[in-house]
């Protein structure tokens, strides 16, 4: 059975705020309705046929970066209010969109996404509270390639990028990750979770006959200030180092 409206709350209660503020995750069910979900994976299946790979030649997944500035219909889900609503609310502060991304993990694909954060790959400083909103657009069980987080991991925010390909990696860099509890959450298509850009997290290959389908729109604080650091979204820009992002490709929410 589908549904058209999403059954998410219009706002957060503080039980789901305190909780992400604690573990730097949570899952907010049918944020958009499983035939809004339809219809963005069949968006993003036609796009992305013709479309360039950001993450050509891997086998942990195909990623196309600032499709909203491409395809009109994913377009709406990049900038949904309900998705920036729940991210302000989650965050506490003012943001703005970074870049949103889509993550396809083809039907499969042998090859996991390793625990890795987010945050050491951007060209930022200064932010407070950078998160992401992974929307489900088809059911992604364990088997197909949901993610696993490791609560609280958000408190180590000095350490350098980590290799998606190696499991190993991450721990290196902060062993005493290694032993803390992780979280795996499956979801089905129209949920979402929200991680803080510091969080540790990975995701299972894709053992099943279909594409795992995420749409993911990357917020950060609005203040936060570019630091000159090469990035795809950011090269060629001229932005001012030291300066706050305002550029109309990372507007306000």
């Amino acid at each position: 059975m589908t549904t058209t409206d999403p059954t998410a709350p219009a706002t957060l209660d503080d039980e789901t705020i305190s909780a992400y503020r604690r573990d730097g995750v949570v899952r907010i069910r049918n944020i958009i309705s499983r035939d809004e979900a339809a219809r963005f994976a069949a968006a993003a299946t036609e796009w992305t046929a013709s479309a360039a790979d950001n993450f050509e030649g891997s086998k942990i997944f195909n990623q196309y970066v600032n499709v909203w500035q491409h395809n009109d219909v994913l377009k709406e889900l990049t900038l949904d209010p309900r998705l920036a609503a729940a991210a302000t609310a989650l965050a506490g502060v003012p943001l703005r969109i970074w870049h949103d991304q889509l993550l396809i993990k083809p039907p499969h694909n042998g090859a996991a996404t390793e625990f890795h954060q987010d945050a050491p790959y951007w060209p930022h400083a200064g932010s407070r509270a950078s998160l992401s909103a992974w929307i489900a657009l088809v059911d992604v069980p364990v088997e197909r390639g949901c993610m696993t987080f490791i609560p609280g991991s958000q408190d180590h925010q000095n350490l350098r990028s980590q290799d998606l390909s190696d499991r190993d990696d991450l721990f290196r860099a902060a062993p005493d990750l290694r032993w803390e509890e992780r979280l795996t959450i499956p979801l089905q298509a129209g949920d979402c979770t929200f991680h803080n850009a510091y969080l540790a997290h990975s995701a299972t290959p894709n053992l099943t006959d279909d594409p795992r389908i995420a749409h993911v729109a990357i917020y950060i604080d609005a203040d936060a200030t570019y630091t000159g650091s090469g990035h795809v979204c950011t090269d060629g820009l001229n932005l001012t180092v030291g300066a706050p992002l305002d550029h109309q490709l990372f507007p306000t929410v």
